[in-house]
């Protein structure tokens, strides 16, 4: 994510008012499209990506993200080109991977889902994967389903669970498209069983 997620770093974060991601990481939430799009001391303005296309136009721009920005309205980011961009989208929208934006400048931007850290969960049987699945349910968490396997975000804690109920869990790395619902990243602490979880979720 290095390389997709960007901002502006040391003397050019402090020039800009960029401020760091809730994680300490590279992206960050942005706060005003002008400021975004007319940065002072800017060479170019930023280019806004403000709503999803749906046409069939073929997208000229490649925007690469995890699940947790997919799920953020207000964003500064790279696209794969290392140009910045800002998304300013209706709060809520949650992007899919294959998803088209729109610019200002008209330009067509597809959503690319990023490989992530994910945990793979197999079961002897569909009784034992539904009772995971149930146990996942029940702490509202984001799950992907597929066939004969479940995937959540890697987290320690719920590798536990699912290791004492009797599933099979191993590292993947893979893009996450969990089931649709109202997700968000909320107030998250990886590894403690707080990943991305769904009937709670609040655009900030």
């Amino acid at each position: 994510m290095d390389d997709v997620v960007g901002a502006a770093t040391g003397a050019d974060r402090r020039a800009q008012g960029v401020p760091r991601s809730a994680n300490g990481g590279p992206g960050a939430v942005a706060e005003d499209r002008h400021a975004a799009a007319a940065a002072p001391g800017a060479a170019q303005p930023m280019l806004l990506l403000e709503a999803l296309y749906d046409g069939p136009a073929s997208a000229g721009e490649r925007l690469e993200l995890d699940f947790t920005y997919r799920t953020k309205s207000r964003l500064r980011a790279k696209l794969a080109s290392g140009e910045a961009v800002g998304l300013f989208l209706p709060r809520g929208t949650i992007l899919r991977g294959g998803q088209k934006l729109t610019g200002r400048d008209g330009r067509i931007v597809e959503v690319v889902a990023a490989p992530e850290d994910l945990l793979e969960v197999r079961c002897a049987d569909a009784f034992e994967l539904a009772r995971a699945a149930y146990h996942l349910g029940n702490r509202h968490v984001a799950v992907e389903l597929g066939e004969g396997w479940l995937r959540i975000q890697a987290d320690h804690v719920l590798e536990a669970m699912l290791a004492g109920l009797g599933a099979e869990v191993a590292p993947v790395r893979a893009p996450f498209e969990p089931e649709a619902g109202a997700y968000a990243p909320g107030h998250q602490h990886p590894g403690d069983g707080s990943g991305a979880r769904i009937h709670m979720m609040v655009e900030r």
